[in-house]
């Protein structure tokens, strides 16, 4: 280094100033005079004490040399520099779990990078050699091996020593494929049965003592004439009117299925009951089996609604609005049907509705502390690498979990080695990212999921174009169905055309005989992006034709035998056409130069929600109760989004799609759409999911067109059609394009 300073040195001081004069010529001009003198410094100022300072240059070979010395200096340094900030910054720190003492592997910073216009690559794979490549990477066989490597690890709960060594494990996984892994932490309050003070229900002398629970439930011990209500559905409390059974201080029985425990808790805590309890029905698995979940009405956290579960941040004790107050509990279908057959009372359902004995619940759950990690990799785009698809697996299990997590954390790591493998061997440039992610504490109603939209939510709602969830995409074989926002819903039926039944010759589309498309459920592990992020997203799932759902689902008998069952021993190739899905629907969208959403399928929904509160004011305004509220607000707003869709799709057809500039505006608008159609008139702590079609709360049109108060119907109207008119304005090109009328 001091050799380096000299050669500098020597070289600044070497160096002189040329001398600038002024001279008058005999024209009038004056020009400037460069006078080089070979003198020293000294010489220069006697030979010119009140003039200009002058250059003298080195003699000619030592300027040379001291030049190459400097540069020789500067290369060095900069290789030494960046070695250092390569070895301080390039690998991933590690990160020690105080609790199960596990080691993760954490990337420094989120791999992302602002976005920077770059130039159109040229295209070395059309899309038919894409999905041709992606074909021969996902098959069968290489299925049957990554089930059953993940199979080994089980049971793993939530914030468990399994739960964490499974995390590692698919560190290491997307560190061996260079995905720049990095994980996410957070501190979340779950409930857990007391070892010490089991849960009881007591029925005349009987006592009985369930291993299964209902997380979040509240707790206590309370007392109450035994009224059974089929499947709690709002229908089934209206039988139970009909039949005068009181439902005030009861406890309602209920059997599982049509709607998630939540919902059923609910439902049950509205009509005035002071306790749940929850059977499976014994057509579909053994009389003895236990049930578990959770009663939470809402997703994530509970105790931190609205807001992320960080260690280091201190948040007032909130509570969130759909935790339930009222114990709730499973019990096994032999103990209910024994309990039920000696209620009496009126008949429904095939039962008698009770309504006349005493039963007595004791839910003695506690709250604790759990850290869990979330644990995520990307495949970078080449030209839009802040745009990205989310491929979501959750990881924790009550028991095995085979359908529920083995399948979709096998899928999840499949994809990412075929993808990367089409991008480092294959010529695959993807314009946008595909970032792969493991949950942790899905089974407590998607916490870490939620946790991480909750701590990245103003990030997310503008860079993530799409989530894909793949839990429980295999839970059966010879039917299908899925739950999606309407912009992702022409892409999966253009998907389904071309990827191949796991059982027929034909494809996927051709195999399907019932509906498509079901609402998405509150208990969906997709529902808290579109619903509270405002993301597009989509769940699907293979099923066995005639169910509704996965019977093992909750269970500890949720594991390979009876899942090998339900696809007749088919289950590597289902999965294998179900990672086919996923992969088809994420590369067209990070492959395509406009994301390959259509909005006029928005169009149908909104006709029918707008037509549904028109013909419900009509009839009001018919009938004198309502006179001064009208709906052609919200009908211009309808036709408004008509409008502003049918423009953009315009605009596509005139852009020059290989302007790279051209297209991400183009996909900035369409990208709003989803994000637009969150309410900003509720509080996402108190209505976390604000959507105005997909949500939950007063401010939906679906809630709207059934509401009875009258001034909140008013105002509720009056909202919606603001928040349905700034979506259509959000997908305007320019601000003088909006409408005002």
């Amino acid at each position: 280094m001091n050799r380096m300073r000299s050669v500098f040195n020597n070289f600044m001081k070497n160096e002189r100033y040329s001398r600038f004069t002024l001279q008058t010529e005999q024209d009038g001009e004056r020009r400037v005079e460069v006078k080089l003198s070979e003198d020293g410094l000294d010489g220069d100022a006697e030979a010119n004490p009140g003039g200009s300072p002058t250059f003298r240059p080195a003699p000619r070979g030592q300027n040379r040399k001291n030049i190459c010395f400097l540069l020789v200096a500067t290369l060095l340094i900069f290789i030494i520099g960046y070695m250092v900030g390569y070895l301080i910054h390039g690998r991933p720190k590690v990160s020690q779990s105080c609790e199960n003492n596990t080691v993760y592997r954490v990337a420094t910073s989120v791999p992302f990078v602002p976005f920077v216009p770059r130039e159109e690559p040229a295209p070395s794979l059309s899309w038919v050699d894409i999905t041709k490549l992606l074909e021969n990477k996902l098959n069968s066989e290489t299925f049957t091996k990554t089930l059953s490597e993940f199979d080994k690890v089980s049971p793993r709960s939530a914030g468990s020593y399994e739960d964490s060594r499974l995390g590692n494990r698919i560190i290491d996984q997307f560190k061996q494929l260079d995905m720049k892994p990095w994980n996410d932490i957070h501190y979340v309050r779950l409930q857990t049965p007391d070892e010490n003070k089991p849960n009881t229900v007591t029925f005349g002398s009987d006592i009985f003592k369930p291993k299964g629970y209902l997380a979040f439930s509240g707790t206590g011990i309370k007392t109450g004439k035994l009224v059974y209500a089929n499947y709690g559905l709002p229908e089934d409390f209206a039988v139970l009117a009909s039949n005068k059974v009181e439902m005030e201080g009861s406890v309602v029985m209920m059997r599982c299925g049509k709607i998630s425990f939540a919902q059923k808790v609910a439902n049950a805590e509205g009509k005035g009951a002071v306790a749940v309890l929850i059977h499976p029905d014994n057509k579909d698995m053994t009389a003895d089996n236990e049930v578990y979940g959770h009663v939470h009405f809402g997703s994530g956290d509970p105790y931190t609604p609205g807001f992320p579960s960080f260690n280091q941040t201190m948040f007032p004790p909130t509570n969130s609005s759909g935790l339930p107050k009222i114990p709730a509990q499973t019990i096994t279908y032999n103990n209910a049907d024994k309990i039920l057959q000696a209620i009496s009372g009126p008949s429904g359902f095939g039962r008698s509705l009770g309504g006349i004995k005493n039963i007595t619940v004791e839910v003695n759950n506690v709250l604790g502390f759990k850290e869990i990690h979330n644990v995520f990799g990307v495949i970078k785009g080449f030209i839009d690498p802040d745009q990205y698809v989310v491929l979501g697996a959750q990881r924790d299990a009550w028991g095995k979990g085979y359908a529920r997590s083995t399948v979709g954390t096998s899928t999840l790591i499949e994809l990412a080695k075929a993808i990367r493998d089409m991008v480092e061997k294959d010529g695959f440039r993807p314009r946008r990212s595909i970032v792969f992610a493991s949950w942790s504490a899905g089974e407590y109603g998607s916490v870490g999921a939620t946790e991480w939209l909750e701590a990245h939510m103003s990030f997310l709602g503008k860079n993530v174009l799409t989530y894909i969830s793949l839990d429980g995409i295999v839970q059966g074989v010879g039917s299908f169905y899925a739950s999606a926002s309407p912009l992702l819903h022409t892409l999966l039926e253009n998907t389904l055309r071309v990827v191949k039944s796991p059982i027929g010759s034909g494809s996927l589309k051709e195999m399907i005989r019932t509906d498509l498309f079901r609402p998405m459920s509150i208990d969906d592990p997709a529902y808290p992006f579109l619903a509270a992020s405002g993301i597009p997203s989509i769940s699907f799932h293979f099923i066995s034709p005639n169910k509704e759902e996965y019977p093992y689902y909750n269970t500890l008998l949720d594991n390979e035998d009876h899942l090998n069952y339900a696809t007749s021993q088919n289950t590597a190739s289902v999965t294998a056409s179900a990672a086919q899905i996923a992969g088809q629907m994420a590369l067209r969208l990070v492959h395509d130069h406009v994301i390959q959403f259509d909005m006029t399928r928005y169009k149908k929904v909104l006709n029918i929600n707008v037509y549904r509160i028109n013909d419900k004011i009509s009839t009001l305004q018919k009938s004198g109760t309502l006179t001064d509220v009208r709906t052609v607000w919200l009908l211009h707003t309808k036709a408004s989004f008509q409008r502003a869709a049918d423009a953009f799709k315009n605009d596509v057809a005139k852009t020059d799609l290989s302007d790279p500039e051209a297209c991400r505006l183009l996909n900035d608008r369409i990208m709003r759409i989803e994000r637009s159609l969150l309410s900003p008139y509720v509080s996402p702590i108190e209505t976390p999911f604000r959507h105005l079609l997909s949500g939950q709360g007063p401010h939906t049109l679906a809630a709207i067109a059934e509401m009875t108060d009258l001034e909140q119907l008013h105002t509720q109207l009056a909202l919606a059609t603001w928040n349905l008119q700034g979506c259509a304005n959000s997908i305007v090109e320019n601000l003088w394009d909006v409408e005002f009328e």
